[in-house]
């Protein structure tokens, strides 16, 4: 089959759906599909999914991609898979999950952070791993079940990550891309493999982890119980893909120094390729593979960006939709008439490495109606995310010159332009908003041989539609920001003994 009949496959493991894309050799999309879940929250801080979910959510969502279009699974010529960032998964010996997959942005393993820190060293990990122990990370998570719940640990035979698992269920194959690797605090970050040392001082079995490869690396093939789950042939190539940040950075193109990536989804992301391993000495900026042979990254985070949109819709106005809510807020003068929004929902990563941070709306008054909240948050992010693109900005080698921005947050016109204001640049929107599918189908794409390169595959698959340009008001919210900036340490010690009661 050449490629011009073909089509490539790209499935996205997120934090709330599974997403299946279907794009042809010139990049334009054939069909979308999802399927959505939810998390759970077992305690305070606590963010949990069950990795079942995943596979029976891909089984519908690519089952329904293919179904709508007309595809037949055997024009499907690669399969690309990508997913939501330090997530730990635990298999026993037969491959059945041990229990919840801890996510992303759960905050639990603080203690465990800080035994990192204690055995390694912090100087010493961050110089190997690129990174500083983070609640969020793989490697913490590992040691706070090792230590909480013995007979779980006892059982687990394999470690992986959610896409990861994914791929398992289609293929049979135990493996993980060194996009995600990077992120288990468990890396060489350099040699982009595990690391020895990290894992001798920590008492870690290597027989624990799956064997590392490269983005567009063919891992193994779609077996036939999954074909017949999914309606893929049977023998279709699945590639490495990547963890959705990297994976999002290829579908708008990030992939060379200088072009960055804003991702606006449930978690914020500023995202910037380097040509060899940059690493931020105060470990607030993670130091990451990219999905992209050869390329490593700084990326940023904000751990709830639209995820505090998506929480205050939830509790306040469930009723309205998503244009209804940001319609009430673009009827709102900057600033919100005085209301502040901290958007640390789920404590902060990057601006402030702080578990215990605290969401908090700062100056409601009688005036201040839902408008006014939605406002808020909008612009609370944004501020959030322009700190934190200072620090990406400061560490990079090359200057940003191009940041392209992605997600679902991105579907709001408001949000696009109160963020090209607050960031101070300009924002490029690619023609398909599925971006971090769109990566995984295009590292798919090399797999099957449409292209001999990431890079060049980029150049003809991905397409800038419109650039978000700053308004002629964006410098009225320099005073605004100044103000938020301040919050934060005002409100500190009152995070640290809310978190004790």
């Amino acid at each position: 089959m050449s490629s011009q009949d073909g089509v490539v496959l790209g499935v996205d493991v997120s934090t709330t759906a599974t997403k299946a894309i279907l794009l042809r050799v010139d990049g334009s999309v054939v069909g979308v599909a999802s399927s959505e879940y939810d998390f759970v929250t077992p305690g305070p801080l606590r963010m949990e999914q069950d990795p079942r979910l995943w596979w029976t959510a891909a089984q519908t969502a690519i089952s329904s991609v293919l179904a709508k279009t007309g595809t037949p699974g055997g024009r499907v010529e690669s399969v690309g898979v990508c997913g939501q960032m330090h997530g730990l998964v635990l298999l026993d010996a037969r491959g059945e999950v041990v229990r919840p997959a801890i996510l992303w942005n759960d905050q639990r393993a603080a203690a465990q952070c800080d035994e990192i820190r204690g055995i390694v060293g912090r100087r010493r990990l961050i110089a190997i791993t690129g990174n500083d122990a983070l609640p969020g990370f793989v490697a913490p998570k590992m040691l706070w079940v090792r230590k909480h719940e013995p007979e779980a640990w006892a059982r687990s035979r394999h470690l992986l990550l959610p896409k990861d698992y994914l791929r398992f269920r289609l293929t049979g194959e135990y493996a993980l891309d060194v996009s995600d690797g990077a992120g288990t605090a468990l890396f060489d970050l350099a040699a982009r493999s595990w690391s020895s040392e990290i894992l001798g001082w920590l008492d870690l079995d290597p027989a624990m982890l799956p064997r590392i490869v490269e983005g567009p690396d063919v891992v193994g093939a779609v077996t036939d119980q999954a074909a017949a789950a999914t309606g893929l042939r049977a023998g279709t190539p699945v590639v490495g893909g990547a963890g959705d940040q990297a994976a999002n950075a290829i579908g708008v193109g990030a992939i060379i120094p200088g072009v960055a990536a804003l991702s606006l989804g449930t978690s914020g992301v500023a995202f910037a390729p380097t040509a060899s391993p940059v690493v931020d000495a105060t470990g607030r900026l993670h130091a990451l593979c990219h999905a992209v042979p050869q390329t490593w990254h700084l990326m940023g985070v904000t751990l709830s960006a639209a995820g505090s949109l998506r929480w205050l819709r939830s509790e306040l106005a469930p009723q309205l939709t998503w244009d209804e809510l940001t319609a009430l807020a673009a009827s709102v003068p900057q600033g919100a008439e005085g209301l502040a929004f901290l958007p640390y929902l789920t404590g902060d990563q990057t601006s402030h490495p702080d578990p215990l941070a605290r969401a908090a709306f700062v100056g409601l008054t009688t005036r201040h109606r839902l408008g006014h909240m939605v406002r808020a948050v909008l612009e609370g992010v944004a501020y959030s995310l322009r700190d934190v693109f200072e620090l990406v900005r400061d560490a990079s080698p090359e200057p940003l010159r191009d940041i392209r921005a992605s997600g679902g947050g991105t579907r709001s016109a408001l949000w696009n332009q109160i963020l090209a204001d607050v960031v101070g640049v300009p924002f490029a929107l690619t023609r398909n908003p599925e971006a971090a599918a769109t990566g995984a189908a295009i590292l798919a794409a090399v797999a099957a041989g449409w292209y001999r390169s990431v890079d060049v595959a980029c150049a003809a698959m991905v397409e800038v539609a419109t650039v978000v340009e700053p308004g002629p008001d964006a410098c009225a919210y320099d005073g605004i920001r100044a103000i938020h900036r301040n919050l934060y340490p005002a409100l500190r010690d009152s995070f640290i003994r809310l978190s004790e009661v």
